[in-house]
């Protein structure tokens, strides 16, 4: 069976589950417990996220046992037919890239990759070309959500600011990469700036935006086609603990906001 993450993400709900689990939150066997509450978050909710997007991150923190993790939710990810994301923003040049490529876009076929653009096309290249092999996609950071984006993402060059030069490139690529209406090639747009993601939207009419931010960043959920919003804390932990019931409370309270 082959998976295809634009594909599949066409007629889901609006809403993606942000994973960044905090091993103090999961008591003597963090590990076993992140597992299980993981895997019955996901169950709880296939149907009402768009995808699971895990914060590579969070696992790598966690050493060899909190890699063979993340891929074991991610199998578990695909199981239920939840599409994936892997928030790595990866982004290096060459062999280096291509490898990147390889560690989730074909390891993981039909899921998704953050990656960073700002070493260049030729950077990007393997990530776009392992996207199209394996039905997956890319979301390349273009305005994202922390409040200091702006020192460098917003820096003139020209008549323009950084991330719209950014967003014009994507663009181009975005439309030799569609499937459809949509592309393999979206953007990271934080929902804590809805006026850019507005904006945005109108620059690449056939990229996924991934909205980060919903919830404990401040950001409120956007409605438009194609708009990824994705809440972590505020889901995968509401009140700051991890609660299966709360968090299916909490996803339904978002639903009823698009």
């Amino acid at each position: 069976m082959r998976f295809d993450f634009v594909q599949e993400i066409e007629g889901r709900p609006p809403l993606v589950l942000g994973i960044d689990p905090r091993p103090e939150l999961h008591g003597k066997r963090p590990l076993a417990a992140i597992r299980t509450y993981t895997l019955e978050l996901m169950e709880a909710l296939a149907g009402k996220i768009a995808a699971v997007k895990f914060q590579a991150a969070f696992f790598e923190a966690l050493g060899p046992q909190g890699f063979a993790l993340l891929h074991e939710l991610i199998a578990g990810a695909r199981v239920l037919g939840v599409p994936v994301i892997v928030d790595a923003k990866r982004g290096d040049i060459g062999s280096t890239a291509e490898a990147y490529a390889r560690a989730y876009l074909e390891a993981y076929p039909g899921s998704a990759l953050t990656v960073n653009p700002y070493l260049g096309g030729d950077a990007m290249e393997p990530f776009l070309r392992q996207a199209a092999r394996s039905g997956g996609a890319v979301f390349v950071l273009v305005k994202t959500s922390n409040p200091g984006a702006g020192l460098f993402q917003d820096l003139p060059v020209g008549e323009k600011k950084l991330y719209q030069v950014v967003a014009e490139w994507l663009h181009g690529q975005a439309e030799q990469c569609r499937v459809g209406e949509w592309s393999r090639v979206g953007a990271v747009v934080g929902a804590t700036y809805p006026e850019q993601v507005s904006e945005l939207r109108s620059m690449m009419p056939h990229s996924l935006l991934l909205l980060p931010g919903l919830g404990v960043q401040g950001g409120g959920p956007l409605k438009g086609p194609g708009l990824l919003n994705s809440a972590s804390r505020s889901l995968y932990y509401p009140g700051g603990q991890p609660d299966l019931q709360a968090a299916c409370a909490q996803a339904d309270a978002y639903l009823k906001m698009f």
